[in-house]
């Protein structure tokens, strides 16, 4: 005999179960699909014209939070997570940043796979290629819960390409 009821509840617990994994699993262009185009685009490696160190502390402050490059410029960000929290650095305008912040607040398991950011836990390295495409400036900041709000933030002055 079938059971109407049970096989309800269990579909019911799948939906459920893929509506959970997708709010914590990973993410890629899941913000407004071409925002990046506003901040530079992902850089080739090969072709970076300089390499930044950036460290992210546990005392929410990214060194240097202030950093010039010219538009154009391909550079490599050599990122360190320096505290013992997880740490991130998201390049974006101020109003992708902050909607993506909300988003991780109300899920903090997020993982990124997106060329405009890294993820760290505490004591890890890892790099960001990109190329700044716009003159103007670039913001960043550690999306965390807690972080941004704690002033885990920093900017890129991008400056205009005398070739354009």
């Amino acid at each position: 005999m079938k059971h109407p009821l049970r096989n309800t509840a269990l579909a019911a617990l799948v939906c459920f179960a893929a509506t959970g994994a997708l709010a914590t699993g990973n993410h890629a262009s899941g913000h407004g699909g071409n925002a990046n185009d506003a901040v530079g685009k992902p850089g080739v490696a090969a072709k970076n014209t300089r390499t930044i160190n950036v460290e992210m502390t546990d005392g929410m402050r990214f060194s240097p939070a202030d950093i010039s490059v010219k538009q154009g410029e391909t550079v490599r960000f050599l990122v360190k997570n320096a505290g013992q929290l997880k740490h991130e650095l998201v390049l974006g305008t101020p109003q992708d940043l902050k909607a993506h912040y909300e988003i991780m607040k109300k899920n903090p398991e997020m993982e990124h796979a997106d060329a405009n950011m890294i993820t760290l836990a505490a004591g890890k390295s890892g790099e960001i290629v990109w190329q700044f495409t716009k003159a103007g400036a670039v913001d960043f900041a550690c999306l965390q819960p807690g972080h941004y709000d704690a002033g885990m933030k920093g900017a890129v002055s991008v400056m205009k390409s005398s070739a354009t």
